[in-house]
């Protein structure tokens, strides 16, 4: 059961990762921005460091070391200092991931984004398996019932088969998806 339960938090992880369901490092409600608001409280860059990649971290110690200057002139460079130094450390962030910077965000964060952070900060993984296990479930079971349900026509008519094959597709490659992202993930469904 751990197992099925690791597995397919691996499996809706690496689905998500690949549609770019993460990306929230780039919104006021996401883990990055409050960190680096911190660290430019405190004056020390190192906690920031660690969102970025090593070959970045020159850039972001010159952008954080312009900021806490300018930020001693008052209230607006303060604000302007902040923005800058947030948008390059966000920027370079999303570069090491292969993501565009299109702007800090200020929405709420993902739910499945906040779901994860959650569980982070709760310091269990059970919650968050759960609910993975349960849409999972439900989701493979819908693509089968439809498939069932249109393989019970698909010699009626052209239309009838076309709709069989249309969800047929959508069964098998949506499972295939999962098996290819399990198996990415370093962990093989039983029985294969």
């Amino acid at each position: 059961m751990r197992k099925t339960a690791t597995v397919t938090a691996c499996t809706a992880f690496s689905l998500l990762a690949a549609v770019g369901a993460w990306a929230h490092c780039d919104s006021l409600g996401g883990p990055l921005i409050p960190e680096a608001k911190a660290a430019l409280e405190k004056g020390d860059v190192t906690p920031a460091l660690k969102w970025v990649k090593k070959a970045d971290e020159a850039q972001v110690k010159a952008a954080f070391a312009k900021a806490v200057k300018v930020r001693a002139q008052g209230p607006d460079a303060r604000s302007l200092a902040d923005q800058y130094f947030l948008e390059t450390l966000v920027r370079l962030h999303r570069a090491g991931e292969g993501a565009p910077f299109t702007g800090i965000k200020d929405e709420p964060a993902d739910p499945v984004a906040a779901m994860l952070d959650k569980a982070l900060a709760d310091g269990s993984a059970e919650e968050m398996i759960a609910e993975f296990q349960a849409h999972l479930a439900a989701a493979v079971r819908e693509k089968f019932r439809r498939a069932m349900e249109a393989r019970k026509r698909k010699d009626a008519s052209v239309k009838e088969g076309r709709e069989f094959v249309e969800a047929y597709v959508v069964y098998t490659h949506y499972l295939e998806a999962l098996h290819a992202a399990i198996a990415a993930a370093g962990g093989e469904p039983h029985g294969h």
